[in-house]
């Protein structure tokens, strides 16, 4: 993924009060470290914990009328700006569009989705066909990955 692309951390589901705050539905741990999104469309003042999500204000954001048009609105930062990861950890965006092969090097789709259903994260590939299948993101099923390709070993296809 090239350093630039914009990664989509949160979306905005609603407003909040009649000051132009707005709830967020985040897919992120830690909002609070960015400091503008959407390549510097929204300035981020405050954030808090809500009852039906964050709340967030934004300087350019004056009132409820404005907050209400911003619903739908994924708030983006550059690909770059995320946190650097250890050895073996991966962000979702990352996997998405992969190519997927077996150990045996024979091509078997491209990922679809990475979802985590509560057991760990799980990847969705999309053969040549459109017929999908999932297999766990754990080192004995995903023994390998990199930014062109990830490797599904043969004992986790049926």
């Amino acid at each position: 993924m090239r350093p630039d692309q914009p990664v989509t951390l949160a979306v905005v589901i609603g407003a909040h009060g009649v000051t132009g705050e707005v709830r967020l539905k985040s897919f992120a741990d830690d909002l609070a470290r960015y400091a503008s999104f959407n390549a510097g469309a929204l300035t981020l003042m405050k954030l808090r914990a809500g009852s039906n999500g964050i709340i967030a204000r934004f300087a350019e954001i004056a009132d409820r009328n404005a907050a209400e048009a911003l619903r739908g609105t994924a708030l983006t930062v550059p690909r770059a700006e995320l946190p650097a990861l250890a050895p073996g950890e991966y962000y979702h965006v990352d996997l998405i569009g992969l190519a997927a092969e077996n150990d045996a090097g024979e091509a078997l789709g491209h990922v679809v989705a990475v979802e985590n259903f509560g057991a760990g994260d799980v990847i969705e590939i999309e053969q040549a066909d459109g017929r999908r299948f999932m297999v766990p993101m754990r080192p004995d099923a995903v023994p390998e990955w990199d930014e062109a390709r990830l490797v599904i070993s043969r004992a986790y296809l049926g």
